[in-house]
């Protein structure tokens, strides 16, 4: 078989081990930090102006203000301490200012390697990609994530693991970061089980930033099409959706997943090595637990359906879209 594809490899510099390094690595892009990180957090930054209004899906106001107040203080550099929100706070400031981001993630959200920004209006989260966005310092250290909540912890990372296996199928894929989704795997399938142990912290981080590399290459599919417009509408938590929604994707497009996503799972399946992990370390499974009702799935599904990207393993038509949340909501079984 022959191959044709064009890769694309994203310029950033990636610091993997210890949060000491922080102001040297700032140094590195500019002398006026504007610290983005939300009161509980304790990175100190020296001569940092700090800004502590971090919202979850970025509202279209919160990044007004964030914009604001980076622009009055004349700072040159932008440092995103926390998770997704966080850094997605850091982009909406960068998107307009083009100001350099050093981000030091406190989760594994994965969003430290992507271009892809997110801000919401009126009960709709708009996505889209801008190199601008991209942080051009990524340092990670697993030491962070040991004060996240265990339920935060393992949807967290469940976000990580939908990045890699929705790599598999998502509109840009190709055999390097389909490569960079299999590793990923390997770590999360790791890790995530022992996540109250350094070690398991650090390879779940590893693996959350191997995911997240492949998903910025291989860009957005169905998965993060649907959480986006549930995120967005019914404004559910981002980590905690993403990992109920996974089984559910995976489950429709399993009939076209390739063995290799089987065998990184160590299963005879996707959804049974899927199945198994979430057994392991007790995912949450059901929208209705966090906040959806019933009524507002004909709605997601039209968003939805509107967002469908090309080339998904399996058609996606209103049927099977609104039995694949019906399940989802009242955590059945995907199957």
């Amino acid at each position: 078989m022959s191959l044709s594809f064009t890769h694309e490899t994203l310029p950033q510099r990636v610091v993997f081990g210890s949060v000491a390094s922080l102001a040297d690595e700032v140094a590195r892009l500019g002398s006026r930090p504007f610290l983005i990180a939300s009161e509980r957090t304790r990175v100190a930054l020296p001569h940092a102006v700090r800004h502590t209004e971090v919202v979850m899906h970025v509202p279209v106001e919160v990044a007004a203000r964030a914009r604001a107040a980076a622009a009055e203080n004349d700072v040159d550099v932008l440092v995103s301490v926390g998770g997704g929100s966080a850094v997605g706070l850091a982009k909406a400031v960068a998107l307009t200012s083009g100001l350099p981001i050093v981000a030091v993630p406190t989760t594994y959200a994965g969003s430290e390697v992507t271009p892809i920004w997110g801000m919401t209006e009126n009960g709709r989260k708009t996505t889209g990609a801008d190199p601008r966005v991209l942080p051009r310092t990524v340092l990670y250290d697993a030491t962070l994530t040991a004060s996240l909540p265990v339920d935060l912890a393992v949807a967290s990372g469940l976000n990580a693991l939908a990045h890699a296996v929705e790599a598999m199928w998502a509109p840009r894929t190709d055999p390097v970061n389909r490569a960079f989704a299999l590793e990923g795997i390997h770590y999360l399938r790791a890790g995530l089980p022992i996540l109250d142990s350094f070690k398991g912290r650090q390879e779940t981080l590893l693996g959350a930033h191997f995911a997240a590399v492949a998903f910025a290459s291989a860009g957005s599919g169905l998965h993060h099409k649907i959480c986006h417009a549930l995120g967005g509408m019914a404004n559910l938590p981002h980590a905690q959706t993403h990992a109920v929604v996974l089984p559910h994707v995976l489950a429709l497009n399993a009939p076209a997943v390739s063995d290799r996503l089987a065998q990184a799972f160590g299963a005879a399946s996707a959804v049974e090595g899927l199945h198994d992990v979430y057994e392991e370390i007790g995912a949450p499974r059901s929208l209705r637990e966090l906040g959806l009702s019933e009524e507002d799935i004909p709605p997601v599904v039209d968003a939805v359906l509107e967002a469908v990207p090309p080339g998904n393993p399996v058609p996606v038509t209103a049927a099977n879209l609104t039995a694949l949340l019906r399940r989802a909501w009242a955590g059945e079984d995907p199957q």
